[in-house]
């Protein structure tokens, strides 16, 4: 996490300690696989971004964190840590990229096969 200075030490070692299991869980994703999709059930936002990467062939992780009525606070931790206010929260390379609305653009602009073609490199 980053080291804000309008945030108490204190505070920031209780963010970072928050749900510590769930975030460890998302970054060692996001470390080790090309693509990752962080989400929730029944988020129409989620299916769309998981239906685009399906649609276009790019082999993807998809983690899942409860849905509108439970795992809230296993959620805030993700946001917290990714710094990202939504869900889907998706990765390429080890990089946020944003959620089904950037995905969508950096399709369109053929951003997108450069960025997974440079998380798949070697």
């Amino acid at each position: 996490m980053e080291n804000l200075t309008h945030i108490h030490p204190a505070a920031a070692s209780a963010r970072a300690a928050f749900h510590s299991d769930i975030t460890s869980e998302v970054a060692r994703a996001v470390a080790s696989q090309p693509v990752v999709v962080v989400g929730m059930s029944l988020n129409p936002s989620v299916k769309k971004a998981r239906d685009l990467l399906t649609e276009q062939g790019i082999a993807f992780t998809y983690l899942e964190y409860g849905g509108y009525f439970g795992q809230w606070r296993q959620r805030l931790a993700i946001k917290l840590w990714s710094g990202w206010p939504t869900f889907p929260q998706v990765f390429v390379g080890g990089a946020l990229v944003g959620g089904f609305t950037d995905l969508r653009a950096l399709h369109e602009s053929g951003e997108l096969a450069q960025l997974v073609a440079a998380a798949k490199a070697p």
